[in-house]
């Protein structure tokens, strides 16, 4: 793999800092070069400084004049359900005709729309949608995605979502972590109690006993699965080794930001109604929390979580965008990042720092997320001068250039 230097970046962002994720004020800190530059070898990156330094070092390198151009990590998405077949386009209409989503999927909308189709899709015509998804990812400068599975609901078909997943990494530039997340409803042929059972007996030793995930997470919700059930789904993924998520506090204050401090769970994820209990039970136990503005905007809700809040209270906060096609359906992080400055008055600096550094450390990354020396050149360049623009000139692709561990994918 040849060396490059990349030089003359208006704003090298390096988020340089601590080895952990990023709390409070240091959410603001971007570690920002000016004129800075850096060299990548062996798809690792080398060095980062001012530019003219790092010319002088570059040796054989091919060197690449960025021309004034923004530097980032490549955009880490910790909140994604990128393996599904099919669209939910008369979901949309019918929203936007003032169905609720409730009533959406009461009518045979919703979630269970998405399975059948799954379902019906092989792993060949799975991959190839899917694909396509990854690389609307990387065209909006994201390079890391975590990916749940979900819309299968039977053992062969959640299996069949992971093995996709797995396929991605291997002949896609983009880089999956893996999600089991077969307690995302109950089948309608089942009770909650015995989908439940099959999840925990024989779903779970299987994921488990092929690796085809890291983590495990559960919809704990009002008409999925209650806080008891999410407990009991979640603790036998804890005891044969898999980390923990939740969708949680969604569409009402269930106590699941409480249940996933409970359990010591890696992430809590959606938390529109999260009260200042649940937001104190999160900071008492460690857990992150990831936060998609998207799906409450696509939903056409305003409930959008309390950020600065939980800012404020020492929680190391994460920006995702839910892309699914039901209630979040989109790839792009500086959309979310538009969202979280305007809906959520998070400042431009605390997104960016939430939707990289801080979301590679709630997916165990710490290799990635920064740009620093040793670690993964994952590097996204944008065709703007300032930060503050990503999120300023919402829904405009300003992705310039892509890499995935040194090697140059668009």
């Amino acid at each position: 793999m040849k060396s490059l230097a990349l030089l003359h970046a208006s704003e090298l962002v390096t988020l340089a800092g601590p080895k952990r994720p990023r709390l409070g004020k240091e959410l603001s800190e971007l570690a920002i070069i000016r004129d800075g530059g850096m060299l990548i070898r062996h798809g690792k990156i080398d060095i980062v400084g001012p530019s003219d330094e790092i010319e002088k070092k570059a040796g054989d390198a091919e060197i690449i004049d960025l021309v004034g151009r923004l530097v980032l990590p490549g955009f880490v998405d910790a909140h994604t359900h990128l393996v599904f077949a099919g669209n939910r386009l008369d979901d949309f209409e019918r929203r936007a005709r003032g169905e609720s989503y409730e009533q959406i999927a009461k009518a045979g909308g919703g979630i269970w729309s998405t399975v059948e189709k799954t379902r019906a899709a092989t792993e060949d015509e799975l991959f190839a949608q899917t694909k396509k998804h990854a690389g609307w990812f990387l065209k909006c400068g994201t390079t890391t995605v975590e990916a749940k599975s979900g819309y299968g609901l039977t053992l062969d078909d959640e299996l069949k979502i992971l093995r996709v997943m797995q396929r991605l990494n291997q002949e896609t530039p983009l880089e999956v972590v893996p999600t089991f997340l077969g307690a995302h409803a109950v089948p309608r042929d089942s009770s909650a109690g015995e989908y439940v059972d099959l999840v925990i007996n024989e779903m779970l030793p299987r994921v488990a006993k092929e690796r085809v995930a890291e983590f495990c997470d559960v919809f704990c919700e009002l008409g999925y699965f209650d806080v008891e059930q999410s407990r009991k789904i979640l603790s036998a993924a804890k005891k044969l080794g898999l980390k923990l998520r939740g969708h949680v506090d969604q569409l009402m204050n269930s106590g699941g930001a409480k249940l996933m401090a409970e359990l010591g769970a890696a992430t809590a994820d959606h938390l529109e109604k999260t009260d200042e209990q649940g937001i104190a039970a999160l900071k008492t136990a460690n857990v992150q929390p990831v936060l998609l503005p998207g799906s409450v905007y696509a939903l056409g809700s305003t409930s959008y979580p309390r950020a600065r809040q939980m800012i404020e209270a020492g929680l190391a906060v994460v920006l995702a965008t839910d892309f699914n096609p039901g209630s979040s359906p989109t790839p792009s992080i500086p959309m979310i990042l538009s969202l979280a400055c305007t809906q959520m008055k998070m400042s431009p600096a605390e997104a960016i720092t939430a939707s990289t550094i801080n979301a590679a450390y709630s997916l165990n990354r710490g290799d990635i997320g920064s740009l620093e020396a040793g670690k993964a050149a994952n590097v996204a360049v944008f065709d703007c001068g300032d930060y503050r623009e990503l999120a300023y000139w919402f829904g405009l692709p300003q992705t310039h250039t892509i890499y995935v561990r040194g090697k140059r994918v668009r």
